[in-house]
């Protein structure tokens, strides 16, 4: 995979109550990736770009919600997003990122 590939695949991490609980209790870190990505390429671009190894990718297509906003009817876009798991004794620092 190249490198451009490499930092185009994983788009931001989601900071949220439930993503840092799972970060704490099961070293799972969740981030938005480019909805054309593979697990194989979402695996690549985590172990280059934070130098930890990668145990498990999980992903999810999450829809867009259905919103009004002055009185006209609209979808948010749909995104795709990724829980990696690292083995224990490793951690994803990004403010070093």
């Amino acid at each position: 995979m190249n490198q451009e590939k490499i930092f185009k695949t994983l788009l931001a991490q989601i900071v949220s109550e439930k993503t840092t609980q799972l970060s704490s209790a099961h070293n799972q870190y969740v981030f938005k990736v480019r909805s054309d990505s593979n697990k194989k390429e979402i695996k690549a671009a985590v172990e280059a770009l934070f130098g930890v190894n990668v145990e498990n990718v999980t992903t999810a297509n999450v829809r867009g919600k259905k919103k009004i906003f002055k009185g006209r009817a609209g979808t948010r876009a749909s995104w795709k997003k990724a829980m990696v798991s690292v083995p224990e004794g490793q951690m994803i620092d990004i403010s070093n990122a």
